[in-house]
């Protein structure tokens, strides 16, 4: 199932439970005008076909303790990515990793509790991997989650 195959009621629900990943599926089927079953069927059907992937909170990085944040930018040698993304993964001060086309190859978005932690992960745990060639770190000052899942539906 692609985002294009979402018709309006499946997009209503993504939309929603990307706001309120805690709503019952009453209240959701409320919001979303159709019935209990019909929305718990949907519900199903979006898990099953990996559009919804899963629920979790939304956490504020600072006030969690982790007030120092940075985008790292990797180059790095084309056939280790996969060891790469695994071990990139494995550490738990990296919030996400996406591999990209450009002058650099991977982007990293580094939570840290304070500079100098910042700094242990890049240095110590990020650069000696073999495949890195290169990092550059972008330090964040202030970051906001637009908390946007799907574009606007164009009949909206």
């Amino acid at each position: 199932m692609s985002q294009d195959a979402l018709d309006p009621v499946d997009r209503a629900i993504v939309r929603e439970l990307s706001q309120d990943g805690r709503l019952s599926v009453a209240a959701l089927a409320e919001r979303v005008h159709v019935s209990r079953a019909h929305c718990y069927s949907r519900l199903n059907r979006l898990q099953d076909a990996g559009v919804i992937t899963g629920f979790s909170a939304r956490v504020d990085p600072v006030l969690a303790g982790f007030t120092a944040s940075a985008h790292v930018m990797l180059k790095l040698r084309q056939h280790d990515w996969r060891e790469l993304q695994a071990a990139l993964l494995a550490i738990p001060e990296v919030d996400h990793v996406s591999l990209v086309g450009g002058n650099v190859d991977v982007i990293l978005l580094v939570r840290a509790r304070d500079n100098a932690d910042l700094r242990r992960v890049i240095f110590d745990r990020i650069q000696p991997l073999p495949a890195v060639m290169d990092t550059q770190t972008f330090m964040i000052f202030e970051d906001h989650d637009a908390g946007h899942v799907l574009p606007p539906d164009p009949a909206d």
